[in-house]
């Protein structure tokens, strides 16, 4: 069984008022190359195919098209999707009977029967033997209950692995849409953050060691999951911020003999590159300009980050870089004002909005308690309190997108 695993496409992104549908366009025709060429069996893609849970009609043209073409040029090809944080479940699986005619399986939601988890729905039979256990990203409410979260996870996939062995299914593969504790995450990438305060980070050994391959999505960085061989991370296609974009893009090939697999890193070279550009002034930046490339600017040019040091707040810093920046052929996407009015003992300037958004929630209310309190951190009963109610807010808005 040859298998490739993606995830994280996150179509319909916008980076920083910029539409990357052109990015996306070039990553699934060479996605469909790469299946073709590989004589690829089975496609799983771990979530996040969207990256709204209201994605727009061309968003979801893009992604209806490429599941027509490549199982119109793979006719062998069987796909199976679940849904991740990002995706609205519901309508990522509403089509199913449909996609059925395209050997295309869609796990978006954990259903029920009498109250019960319907665990069969998420085993799926493979064209070339074995199953999947198809497991879309889980909500608080959507895993047996247990001590804590990451309990009820290893429960869910124990339960499925269990059944689908006394159903004489070999080999065994499994998906998941997750954060494993102890895998690398991006460091102020507020998109990997769906995990509040580590709430819902996840024992690595969530699922049986004898299950052959584990496809994960929800990490952008392309890894294994800690001391787990055989439970990766493709990662994401594209970088989805700054912070991802020294990360190397790839799909992951998983050539399945057995109860073995080799597993094949097969990369991407994304067609628009990301730069960031530090420096203590703005005539310190402009000089660093002068290496960036000259022509206009157009789909092709470079995504651009300006990191700059400023003493007070400069409404005009904005127009300033973009004025430096003429003649340049980039996009600039971000300008970071680093404060330096904390080294001078003077008030620090106020937090930008870029800033805002990178924080996680959970770090700002512990930073404010410990300054409210004498340094006291926050007590373990209080922190508990609090990432309940973040997560009963994020998901009620999530829900409220998809609606």
């Amino acid at each position: 069984m040859k298998l490739i695993h993606t995830a994280d496409w996150h179509l319909g992104q916008t980076f920083f008022g910029y539409e990357r549908y052109r990015e996306h366009s070039v990553f699934l025709d060479w996605l469909c190359n790469v299946v073709k060429e590989r004589n690829i069996d089975l496609l799983l893609i771990a979530g996040d195919i969207f990256d709204s849970p209201n994605p727009s009609a061309e968003a979801q043209r893009m992604f209806y098209s490429f599941l027509t073409r490549i199982t119109s040029e793979n006719k062998q090809l069987q796909v199976i999707i679940t849904a991740g944080n990002h995706d609205s479940a519901a309508r990522l699986e509403a089509p199913n009977s449909l996609l059925g005619v395209f050997n295309t399986t869609v796990s978006g939601v954990v259903h029920y029967i009498n109250g019960e988890i319907d665990y069969e729905r998420m085993i799926v039979p493979l064209k070339c033997g074995g199953c999947c256990l198809a497991v879309p990203y889980l909500r608080l409410n959507d895993v047996p209950e247990s001590e804590n979260y990451s309990a009820g996870v290893a429960l869910l996939y124990n339960e499925l692995y269990r059944r689908a062995k006394e159903q004489g299914y070999s080999p065994v593969i499994a998906m998941g849409h997750l954060q494993a504790s102890g895998a690398r995450v991006s460091v102020d990438d507020s998109s990997e953050y769906a995990i509040i305060g580590g709430a819902e980070g996840v024992n690595a050994k969530f699922a049986d060691e004898s299950i052959v391959y584990t496809a994960l999505g929800h990490l952008h960085r392309m890894q294994q999951a800690p001391n787990r061989k055989n439970v990766r991370y493709s990662g994401a296609p594209l970088p989805m911020s700054f912070a991802e974009k020294d990360n190397t893009q790839s799909v992951t090939q998983v050539i399945i003999d057995g109860d073995e697999c080799d597993i094949e890193l097969v990369t991407f070279d994304v067609p628009v590159k990301m730069t960031s550009i530090t420096g203590d002034s703005i005539d310190e930046i402009a000089k660093a300009f002068a290496l960036l490339p000259n022509g206009e600017v157009n789909d092709n040019s470079p995504y651009l980050e300006v990191n700059v040091l400023v003493k007070s707040v400069d409404p005009t810093l904005r127009q300033q870089i973009e004025e430096a920046l003429e003649g340049k052929s980039v996009r600039l996407a971000r300008v970071v004002a680093r404060s330096a009015a904390t080294q001078y003992g003077e008030q620090a300037l106020p937090m930008t909005y870029d800033d805002f958004k990178s924080k996680d929630p959970v770090e700002i209310m512990l930073d404010i308690y410990k300054k409210k309190n004498n340094g006291e951190a926050m007590p373990a009963n209080l922190l508990e309190k609090l990432n309940e109610v973040i997560k009963e807010v994020r998901n009620e808005n999530i829900g409220n997108q998809g609606m």
